[in-house]
């Protein structure tokens, strides 16, 4: 998970992102503009770290699912797509030291709610696994979108850049249908799991952004263009609404 990779696009976020429109205030500045505001710098600071150490920590997970895949064809897919989030690590940590600062202090806020997320999710299986990167990912993905869309257009680039899909979801949706094909029980314990996955990615990223001031005041308009607090209500409900339709892909039940 990378904090609160969806190439199907569900949620609105992802639609206002890959579509021109007409951007004003902070998100129609480039970063040299816009950072001469140090809390809208802080705010960046801190959303480049924990999408950084996300990506981190997505490396490390796809790698170890790796080891539980039943084929070689299934091992070496998930080495790819580990391999992809690594590049995308590295170019968060490139724009961090880009901009004066050091990459494993800007990550270093998000560590213990991000390890503390994967201890209490760690998949039991393969199919697990999968669907824990599908729906965590996505999820993150949809929060991220979000608040691009209101960032200025250097750090907006690099975010969408960096949430591109690895193709961990269409190889996870063919995987876990092709899975309850086989035996239909299997679909109720995916579905309790996928649940479960969703109510922790959103308690864990509220509470991140409650406990940094910056990024909390960027989301609810203190800064640049962000949300105000009727908007963060709807920004939820489209990732929820978002999260519905994954699973109708995965064919499960939200």
């Amino acid at each position: 998970m990378r904090f609160m990779t969806t190439p199907d696009n569900t949620s609105d976020a992802a639609d206002t992102a890959n579509t021109p429109v007409a951007r004003t205030g902070v998100a129609a500045q480039d970063w040299a503009k816009a950072s001469a505001d140090p809390q809208y710098r802080a705010a960046v600071v801190d959303l480049l770290g924990a999408l950084a150490y996300g990506e981190l920590a997505a490396f490390e997970r796809l790698a170890e699912d790796a080891k539980l895949a039943p084929t070689l064809a299934d091992k070496a897919e998930l080495a790819k797509m580990a391999s992809a989030e690594f590049h995308h690590y590295e170019k968060l940590r490139d724009r961090l030291a880009e901009i004066g600062v050091e990459p494993t202090e800007a990550m270093e806020p998000f560590v213990a709610a991000l390890d503390g997320f994967h201890r209490q999710t760690a998949p039991s299986d393969w199919l697990e696994g999968l669907v824990k990167a599908y729906v965590g990912d996505s999820i993150a993905s949809d929060f991220y979108r979000e608040v691009a869309a209101r960032l200025d257009s250097d750090t907006r680039g690099l975010v969408l850049a960096v949430l591109d899909d690895t193709g961990h979801a269409g190889f996870a949706v063919e995987k876990v249908r092709a899975a309850i094909d086989a035996d239909p029980r299997v679909g109720g314990r995916l579905a309790l799991w996928a649940r479960r996955l969703m109510g922790e990615a959103l308690s864990q990223s509220q509470r991140v952004v409650a406990d940094r001031d910056a990024l909390s005041t960027m989301l609810v308009g203190g800064v640049a263009d962000g949300f105000d607090l009727a908007e963060v209500g709807k920004m939820f409900s489209r990732i929820t609404e978002a999260h519905t339709k994954r699973m109708a892909a995965l064919g499960l039940a939200a």
